[in-house]
């Protein structure tokens, strides 16, 4: 079998899976499985660009992605007018002393020479810009979060169109990546994983915390939407006509109150399906184009030039290439994407809920479609974002049966029966380590490998 048919025909087992959730449980789950799959596919293309190209170990991918979450709640809510007027204008100089202290500092360590002077400069800079900032900053914040707090108490957004997030998502990602690489970038690679582990900690921390900025564990729900409401389609008469001919012949032959109520469900049932299928399609182009870009990369002689960094860099620093340089470029690029891909799911959830940014979701397991789609090839991460995805959301209740039917046979008060049963929610875990070994064993490379 040749690697083409290969390829295809796991890609197509994937598709089969998600068209058997259809049939077997609801099209509503079975696109939701997709939605989710596509902006999985895009976080694992985005770590694949910076492991797969240039071996850099980033094990702070949550960070990257809840940053795209919190740009879809600056970009799309509406700016809270109340909030602003009663201490907005103090956070912003508040943040700007922040900055202009910090930018002292630095001008003030390079340019001075080393010596007892230097030293009280800058830690009268430090001193001094921080209390400053603090007595500027305090306030403010106690002020706006005062603003009703139950429904806002936060600064709000910029009121612009959601899709406008995505890629300022990509762009907030990209700079705090930048940050992380020129400090981290030149030493050796633990010690890139355990900055990009802290940054990555550090920014849930501030979501959760600074309520001013995004409601803190308050939670922004009700995002703005790219695509149409349900209730909206269900409401227009145009989408009702088209249900009702659609569905023709399933309401022939009803009376005037089943068909009324058959094609009231069919209504609401399809309405939640497009859109859906919506979603569907905005997630599906910006895949297709990130791929289109990463694979004209993968070819390029850029490509070329980080495949050569990744397996020697002493040769390749050796021949002229500026290895830092390019580390901070291809991290920076891969964090973009994994911005981008925040900015989508938050946007796909119509809510920014910081408490649920866990390493286990959205670290550990985009390491795993990685790893288990194939290092190093554009199409092995996207394939392992779909199927190992699915397989964290099917495992779970296929577990569930599984126990149930292995247990049956046992009295309903078995202590037995009750722990197998009380442990069928842990089989995901026990799944993905057990396909994690099965591949390593097997198809060390991935199940579509680097060429």
């Amino acid at each position: 079998m040749n690697d083409v048919v290969k390829n295809t025909g796991l890609f197509a087992l994937v598709g089969a899976l998600i068209i058997a959730t259809g049939f077997m449980q609801s099209w509503n789950s079975a696109l939701l499985i997709l939605n989710m799959g596509l902006i999985s596919a895009i976080m694992a293309l985005g770590v694949n660009l910076q492991w797969g190209f240039a071996g850099l170990f980033n094990v702070g991918i949550m960070g990257f992605v809840a940053l795209g979450g919190l740009a879809a709640v600056l970009i799309s809510i509406a700016p809270e007018h109340d909030a602003w007027a009663a201490g907005g204008f103090s956070v912003i100089a508040g943040l700007l002393l922040g900055a202009a202290t910090i930018a002292a500092t630095i001008m003030a360590t390079k340019r001075m020479p080393a010596g007892r002077t230097r030293t009280l400069v800058v830690l009268a800079l430090l001193v001094g810009g921080f209390f400053l900032y603090r007595a500027v900053f305090d306030p403010g914040v106690a002020a706006v979060e005062a603003v009703n707090p139950a429904n806002a108490g936060f600064l709000g957004g910029l009121g612009l169109p959601v899709l406008l997030s995505w890629p300022v998502g990509g762009l907030l990602a990209a700079g705090a990546a930048w940050i992380i690489g020129k400090t981290a970038l030149g030493l050796r690679s633990d010690y890139l994983a355990i900055a990009t582990l802290g940054i990555a900690e550090i920014i849930i921390a501030v979501l959760k915390n600074e309520d001013w900025l995004s409601r803190g564990v308050k939670n922004v729900i009700g995002l703005p939407r790219p695509v149409p409401y349900e209730v909206d389609l269900q409401a227009s008469e145009g989408f009702r006509s088209w249900v009702e001919g659609a569905y023709s012949a399933r309401l022939d032959g009803l009376d005037a109150d089943a068909r009324a109520s058959a094609l009231a469900d069919l209504v609401i049932t399809t309405s939640s399906i497009t859109v859906k299928f919506a979603y569907a399609g905005l997630f599906l182009f910006v895949l297709l184009v990130l791929m289109w870009l990463v694979q004209q990369a993968l070819n390029s002689p850029w490509g070329r030039m980080m495949r050569a960094i990744r397996d020697n860099e002493v040769a390749a620093e050796a021949m002229g290439k500026d290895v830092t340089g390019r580390h901070l470029q291809v991290f920076i690029l891969g964090s973009a994407i994994c911005g981008i891909a925040g900015a989508m799911m938050t946007t796909l959830d119509g809510q920014l809920t910081p408490g649920t940014y866990q390493p286990l979701r959205y670290t550990f397991l985009i390491w795993v479609m990685v790893i288990v789609g194939g290092s190093g090839n554009n199409f092995g991460a996207v394939l392992g974002g779909f199927l190992i995805w699915f397989l964290w959301v099917q495992v779970e209740p296929i577990g569930l049966v599984v126990i149930q039917t292995l247990t049956a046979g046992l009295a309903d008060g078995s202590a037995l029966k009750s722990h197998l049963l009380e442990s069928a929610a842990h089989m995901r875990l026990l799944t993905m380590g057990v396909i994690l070994l099965l591949v390593l064993r097997f198809s060390p490379r991935g199940l579509i490998p680097e060429k």
